[in-house]
């Protein structure tokens, strides 16, 4: 049986954002629940809830992928899209965004604004979406419906306006009084969503007056005719109020706050009814998009098909399930379309609108909606899909550098086909993944957003694709560099019967900083024949490739030819290419050669009450604060750190932080490492190459 078709002004699409650990799946959930769906409240302690359904997720009770569930309430579809909240996970959490038309905001009524409360604030607002404040957890200790309201207001202004009054706190958080409508609604303590209208307690009376009237003042602000009538009366009746509610939430003048316990069903329904009046439909504004590479703006009930693609799953059974969200025109399934991004075509099979995992096959899909598309080829997360022989490009997310880089190698050496083939699927999968071989150490180098994110690809290898692999540290890519110059002549010479060998050659190698690798030729007359000068070059480039002082390659110096012989029979370029080898090699000593490393940026958010923890941190690993800027209660502190001593700061700066820290870091710059480090780096690699030999 076929899922039901909604038209596009009976959809609503709201993406669930937040830090980690506010409620979001729990949330989720008990919407599901309290919208029909299944017939009991699905806990995240107990692993069974609809959109956490990932191993992983399951396991750590995180989410790990954006996933997608729907109800309908008031005869609407609302499509919920379920992001992560950790910060290593943002690009998944973008994505979501990208495909919604408004934002679900939870913030913690105990932890108040975090760190990645605040990303996925300017997360939508890059995306320009109303925007609704779920203050959850409001039956945990130590919640406060009004302290939350008070830091939200201050850090993101007096148009975060409440738009109910929670009955108690804590335990006793029962209820809440709609001020909209004035009624009070209050639910039993046994998880049934049951709701119950109830009168108002007095001892809240003066309290709803006073939020009703601000309120009230918010919306009529937005509107010079509601401004006139709200004078005029005192007052807006309630469809008036609704309506300039819903309008100024569209231009973001304006972000309702609710009072919420998810896990407990309370508060739930209000907010279910809250999204299918005020969040807008799937046709509320243009797109913009690139037609035949001119930027143009695209309109839900534009004829022509075009849809985005925010996700992809590697399914052991179904192979590759594609999510998209149809941004106009419509679609049915067995269309065939084109993915302008790879020139391709591709054939949608069966379409399913998702409930988590579980996929009900629907016949078409207006403009607006999400579904889900087996076995497409050649299609991949960010891609457009659009009507044939029309080029239409969505904007894709920005897929961000990777933060952290692990050395990767199967337990198994018959392994190492199948390690390849299932990096493949997971990269389909999670785009922030990359994978490749380090050209300097060789090593296979899995690069990720934090150490936990490579953590979960790794346990997805073995649980999804039963490869066991060895995961440590890469070895860091340190170059070397000469400081002096030195004047040198270098002579190849062998006999091994029949012709020999011979080649000399004289060079000035200077420092070069910061200009790379430069080979000047200053030999008048013939003393090397002009065919045999670039290989000396190339037995220098091939020798400053594996390095003199660690192994490590040797960059930023200058080369002069400016002598040496040749011999009429035994000279070639093979004879020269080696004099050029050893050349280098006996120079480079000469030059107070020095070990360079790599050098990180770094950005570390961290709660206010670590800062002191968090800077110590960064001074033992020989960092140099930049800077630090304090914003209620987060601290961005910049930074500049040597990468060998990040490698393992992920975990590191967890435990400072209690979990609530986060970091980005990118490439700066190469500097010299400090002379006693180097003598240790200069023994492991004497050592590490003495072992090779051995074997």
């Amino acid at each position: 049986m076929s899922a039901q078709t909604y038209p596009t002004e009976k959809i609503r699409n709201i993406a669930v954002i937040g830090h980690s650990d506010t409620g979001k799946t729990s949330l989720v959930s008990a919407m599901l629940f309290d919208g029909g769906v299944g017939n009991r409240l699905l806990k995240v302690d107990d692993g069974n809830t609809t959109t956490d359904f990932d191993e992983d997720e399951i396991e750590r009770k995180i989410t790990i992928n954006t996933a997608v569930a729907h109800f309908e309430h008031e005869g609407c579809k609302v499509n919920l899209i379920d992001t992560p909240g950790y910060g290593i996970y943002t690009t998944d959490a973008m994505q979501g965004l990208r495909v919604a038309d408004s934002a679900l905001l939870l913030i913690s009524a105990v932890a108040g604004v975090e760190v990645q409360t605040d990303k996925m604030w300017k997360a939508a607002a890059k995306f320009e979406l109303p925007v609704f404040l779920g203050v959850n957890l409001m039956d945990r200790d130590r919640a406060s419906f009004s302290r939350t309201v008070e830091i939200l207001q201050k850090k993101y202004g007096r148009e975060v306006t409440p738009l109910q009054i929670p009955i108690g706190e804590e335990g006793g958080f029962s209820g809440v009084v709609d001020l909209i409508s004035g009624k009070a609604f209050t639910w039993p303590d046994d998880e049934s969503g049951k709701v119950t209208e109830a009168d108002v307690p007095e001892t809240l009376a003066d309290d709803v007056a006073a939020a009703r009237e601000a309120l009230t003042e918010m919306v009529a602000e937005q509107d010079e005719e509601l401004m006139e009538a709200y004078l005029e009366a005192g007052e807006l009746d309630v469809e008036t109020l609704i309506k300039g509610l819903k309008q100024a939430m569209a231009v973001r003048g304006l972000f309702p706050v609710f009072a919420l316990a998810g896990a407990k069903n309370v508060g739930v329904q209000p907010l279910m009814s809250a999204i299918v009046d005020l969040a807008p439909t799937p046709d509320w504004r243009p797109s913009p998009v690139k037609i035949e590479g001119e930027e143009e703006e695209l309109t839900a009930d534009d004829d022509r098909f075009s849809a985005y693609i925010f996700k992809t799953l590697s399914d052991p059974y179904s192979g590759r399930i594609t999510l998209m969200r149809v941004f106009s025109g419509g679609v049915a399934t067995d269309a065939n379309v084109t993915n302008p991004n790879q020139r391709s075509s591709e054939r949608l099979g069966a379409l399913s609108v998702l409930q988590g995992k579980d996929l009900e096959h629907v016949s078409e899909l207006a403009a607006g909606d999400i579904c889900a598309v087996p076995k497409l080829k050649d299609s991949r997360t960010g891609d457009t899909l659009c009507e044939n022989k029309k080029d239409i490009v969505f904007p894709a997310v920005p897929v961000p550098e990777a933060a952290i880089s692990f050395a990767l190698e199967p337990k198994s050496k018959g392994d190492e086909d199948k390690l390849s083939t299932a990096l493949a699927k997971i990269r389909d999968e999670d785009p922030t993944i990359k994978v490749g071989r380090d050209p300097q150490t060789k090593e296979l180098l899995i690069s990720g957003t934090g150490q936990l994110h490579v953590e979960v690809i790794v346990g997805r290898l073995k649980k999804r694709y039963g490869v066991d692999v060895v995961l440590h540290q890469p070895k860091v890519p340190y170059r070397e560099t000469i400081t002096a110059s030195a004047e040198i002549t270098t002579r190849h010479k062998k006999q091994t019967g029949g012709s020999g060998q011979f080649a000399q050659c004289t060079i000035i190698i200077e420092p070069n900083k910061g200009n790379g690798y430069e080979f000047i030729d200053k030999i008048f007359g013939g003393s090397i024949s002009q065919g045999y000068r670039p290989a000396v070059d190339k037995g220098i480039q091939e020798a400053a490739e594996k390095g003199v002082l660690a192994g490590y390659p040797l960059v930023d110096f200058k080369i002069t030819l400016t002598d040496g012989k040749e011999h009429s029979v035994d000279s070639s370029e093979m004879a020269f290419k080696a004099a050029g080898r050893k050349a280098l090699k006996e120079a480079v000593p000469k030059c107070k050669a020095t070990l360079l490393e790599p050098i990180m940026q770094i950005e570390v958010y961290t709660p206010e009450d670590a800062m002191g923890d968090v800077l110590g941190d960064l001074n033992s690993r020989r960092g140099r604060v930049q800077g630090m800027d304090t914003e209620d209660g987060i601290t961005t502190v910049k930074a500049q750190v040597p990468l060998a001593e990040l490698l393992t700061y992920s975990p590191t700066l967890r435990s400072i932080t209690g979990g609530r820290g986060d970091y980005h870091m990118e490439f700066n710059r190469y500097a010299e490492v400090p002379k006693q480090m180097q003598e240790k780096i200069i023994a492991a690699a004497s050592q590490d190459e003495d072992e090779d030999e051995d074997e």
